[in-house]
């Protein structure tokens, strides 16, 4: 497919880390920024690619892309010449998906658990056994580094990037010395620090804009 991709995208959200993919890609790409305050992520027209109206979405061609796992493998197996992403017959492939999943079936469960103050779930019924658990697995993984994977960057770095910084800003993640090198590294490359300057100017205009109507 030579479409080019769609991001629907809202600043400093979970869209944010599928920009930088696409920067770490060196993909073409239109970004189709919504502005939260201003509701526009509840019109018809957005709903109808996505009727959570959340982001990141992406579209590509007649191709509609929803959940951040799903579309960092789609957008990483639809550049494979940019090496982010292990072909099927290397043996990272299962290793690049478990950890890939293991952020949307244990990490994030288990740290919204805690920034909610929720009790965790009975061992044989949490999706993600315990918290301590699943940031003591990412730790040991992280500690044969640099990368989740181990020499080579992929994919999943990125979103293990910015769960982590993002699960360390708000202090529901522990600032392990691996959780502190590895993010430290990561965003010293180009993609996050583009993209993060200019989530931050985003940002502030999205708040000016919504000061202007009366939002605050």
């Amino acid at each position: 497919m030579t479409d080019q991709v769609e991001l629907f995208y809202a600043p400093q959200t979970r869209a944010t880390g599928v920009r930088v993919l696409l920067e770490e890609l060196g993909a073409p790409y239109k970004l189709n920024v919504l502005n939260f305050k201003l509701g526009e992520n509840r019109q018809d027209d957005f709903l109808a690619l996505n009727p959570t109206g959340k982001v990141p979405t992406v579209r590509h061609g007649d191709v509609v892309i929803t959940e951040q796992v799903a579309i960092y493998l789609y957008l990483a197996d639809l550049f494979p010449e940019r090496g982010l992403t292990p072909p099927l017959d290397d043996p990272r492939r299962g290793p690049y998906l478990r950890w890939f999943v293991h952020m949307a079936s244990c990490f994030e469960p288990a740290v919204v658990d805690r920034a909610l103050k929720r009790e965790e779930p009975p061992h044989s019924m949490s999706p993600y056994g315990t918290y301590d658990t699943v940031m003591e697995n990412m730790r040991a993984q992280l500690a044969k580094g640099p990368y989740v994977l181990g020499e080579r960057m992929t994919a999943v770095d990125v979103l293990w990037a910015m769960g982590l910084r993002w699960g360390m800003v708000f202090g529901v993640v522990p600032e392990f010395d691996e959780f502190k090198a590895y993010t430290q590294s990561y965003f010293e490359r180009p993609a996050p620090i583009k993209v993060l300057q200019e989530d931050q100017h985003m940002a502030t205009e999205q708040e000016d804009a919504a000061v202007q109507v009366g939002i605050a």
